[in-house]
């Protein structure tokens, strides 16, 4: 007789899209963790006690059944001193120094220089 697969068996039933990404993003964090207490020689007790809960509540996590949180997220982070989760800072600005300008006319060239370079610089970066 085939062993039914509960997660498996819930996509097939219930398939969306966002759940599919939710569980994939999960299993993805809870791999990870999985590595990182590899390489420590850890087991799940000793990241329970070392984020200070039961390790049934840490092996709920590592099962990827759990709706993991951000809080949780932070703690497991913070109790294998690894990034789970990357996430890149919105740039508002972005300072240049164009160097000493005299006049109107050397601002411009200035300007024109800086454009010219940074346009050559993101079309090496894109090829």
């Amino acid at each position: 007789m085939k062993k039914n697969n509960i997660i498996s068996d819930w996509l097939d039933q219930y398939g969306d899209p966002e759940i599919d990404k939710f569980v994939e993003k999960n299993l993805a964090i809870t791999e990870k963790v999985r590595v990182a207490m590899e390489a420590k020689g850890w087991k799940s007790q000793d990241l329970a006690k070392a984020m200070d809960k039961t390790p049934s509540e840490v092996s709920k996590w590592l099962s990827g059944m759990h709706n993991l949180t951000l809080k949780s997220i932070i703690k497991m982070e913070q109790a294998l001193g690894i990034c789970l989760v990357h996430t890149e800072p919105i740039k508002q600005y972005e300072y240049v120094y164009l160097g000493t300008i005299k006049g109107a006319e050397d601002y411009v060239q200035k300007v024109n220089d800086y454009q010219e370079s940074y346009a050559d610089q993101a079309y090496e970066i894109a090829l």
